[in-house]
């Protein structure tokens, strides 16, 4: 019985060599690497008759080693990405020759049958299809396809970090972005102006909402696909991971039945899915919830959701002054953006509705400041807002391969937690896709607007102050929280600093 090194969980990088007919190579489940630097001819122990049968024929002279399978079919994927590539490269663009690109292209999608039950048969729109596929296995959020000088790149943003996920041919990419422009109803001809859009898939049992955003660039149009949650799919305040404190009282807030509350954070945080989760927790039959959003990201079946729409004039403003003659008991707006929104937000609260709406601020109190900064009286504010939550979402280093670390002296001083505990860094292995994350989780800080603070509203306090009185009083900040994370070993100091360790 001969014996070959084995290798388990490994990345490898495939060696593409001239000379060798990789395609026929590939059928033989024959695949090339560089390990430690030198050339090996990688197989799977399945297979491994049919394998080296092939490999004597070619009178190679590398040394071979086994892998697991998982990480084979990884090194397969990557030798069919090149293959593609190429091949694309170099086809005409007959019937004949696209078939037979696509039934290679095809090893990619794995099984999935309605998504191949499509009457077309052109390989461009497999290829698009086989990219939702990838990305909803994934579990991807959105998916980028740019245009570069002499390539295409497909980007994925999966835990909220973009990630390569293949390189196209430039003329492979002007196609995928034409066959996108058609399922979103979309101007093919027009490339010079920017187009927004939006489509619906279906994939494993599964109706996917998309909206598509193109923009023409220097080297082409590039696009970004973000791929919506439909009402089934919204989570809990629970299942976001908020602490239960936080989740708490906020129920307690959402159960007043006039007021304001308000979600803050950067774009990408998790506002509108923290929102939608709240609306989803008062949405009752006896209850009239109308939203006005931009976009409309989560389709709910039981609210009434308004999309903005500025070139005919559907501003917030507009919408909200719309709802309000639509009997409502709970509104959402998307984003308060301007005073004029921010002025009829707070007099629908003030005039017996419950308002829910996102600001940008980097935390709870700044809020205060953000509001006056529009023009809004002081009395409105104190008199209206009931509670402000300032969020982020938090990468979780990834169980299987997070590594100890040891902090500098000098950090854990300045980050004001103990030298003496067990930190983690990211990794990387393949149940994370090799980032060393998997998975967010949503933290918070919640601003209550009590008695107290309206007094000191009153009094002329700026917001720094309210946030060293509320601190005093035993608010936690995001800061904590994220230190909290970093004791527990659940996330990295990387990412701590990333999201905002350092804001205090």
């Amino acid at each position: 019985m001969l014996r070959f090194p084995h290798l388990q969980d490994v990345d490898l990088e495939p060696l593409w060599e001239e000379g060798i007919d990789h395609k026929i190579a590939l059928k033989h489940h024959l695949l090339f690497a560089i390990v430690e630097g030198k050339r090996y001819a990688i197989v799977n122990h399945e297979t491994v008759s049919d394998a080296l049968n092939y490999f004597s024929k070619l009178g190679l002279k590398y040394p071979i080693a086994t892998v697991d399978k998982e990480s084979f079919e990884r090194l397969k994927n990557k030798f069919l990405e090149i293959q593609t590539g190429s091949e694309f490269a170099e086809m005409s663009t007959t019937t004949e020759d696209l078939i037979e690109v696509e039934s290679e292209l095809l090893e990619f999608i794995r099984n999935s049958q309605d998504l191949l039950s499509n009457e077309e048969s052109a390989p461009i729109i497999k290829l698009v299809n086989s990219l939702f596929f990838q990305a909803l296995q994934k579990e991807a959020s959105d998916i980028h396809i740019e245009s570069q000088e002499r390539k295409g790149e497909v980007r994925f943003r999966i835990d909220g970090a973009l990630k390569k996920h293949l390189d196209l041919d430039r003329m492979v990419v002007a196609l995928v972005i034409n066959r996108i422009k058609v399922i979103s109803n979309l101007d093919i001809s027009e490339k010079r102006l920017p187009q927004d859009g939006r489509t619906q898939i279906a994939i494993s049992g599964k109706t996917l909402d998309v909206r598509v955003s193109i923009l023409p660039t220097y080297h082409g149009e590039r696009i970004v696909m973000r791929i919506l949650a439909q009402s089934e799919h919204i989570p809990t305040l629970e299942s976001l991971g908020f602490q239960e404190d936080i989740t708490q009282n906020l129920y307690r807030l959402l159960t007043h039945a006039h007021g304001m509350i308000l979600v803050t954070g950067p774009t990408g945080s998790g506002k509108s899915t923290t929102l939608h989760a709240c609306l989803q927790h008062i949405a009752t039959p006896d209850k009239n919830i109308i939203t006005v959003e931009d976009p409309v990201e989560y389709n709910a079946d039981n609210i009434s959701q308004i999309q903005v729409n500025e070139k005919v004039g559907l501003t917030f403003s507009a919408g909200l002054r719309s709802i309000l003659r639509q009997d409502p008991d709970i509104i959402m707006v998307g984003e308060i953006r301007d005073s004029e929104t921010a002025d009829i937000a707070l007099r629908a609260a003030l005039t017996g509705h419950l308002l829910l709406s996102t600001l940008h601020t980097n935390d709870a109190t700044s809020s205060l400041s953000r509001l006056m900064d529009m023009g809004i009286e002081n009395f409105l504010i104190s008199s209206t807002l009931l509670g402000v939550l300032a969020q982020r979402l938090t990468r979780k280093l990834c169980s299987h391969c997070k590594e100890p670390v040891n902090l500098p002296k000098a950090v854990t001083e300045e980050v004001g937690i103990p030298s003496d505990a067990q930190y983690y860094h990211a990794k990387g292995c393949k149940v994370c896709d090799f980032t060393g994350y998997k998975g967010r989780q949503a933290i918070g800080e919640l601003f209550m607007i009590d008695d107290e603070v309206k007094m000191m509203m009153k009094d002329g306090f700026n917001d720094h102050q309210i946030r060293e009185a509320m601190k005093q009083r035993g608010m936690q900040t995001i800061s904590d929280k994220l230190k909290l994370m970093l004791i527990a070993g659940e996330t990295s100091y990387e990412e701590a600093v990333r999201v905002g360790l350092m804001d205090g």
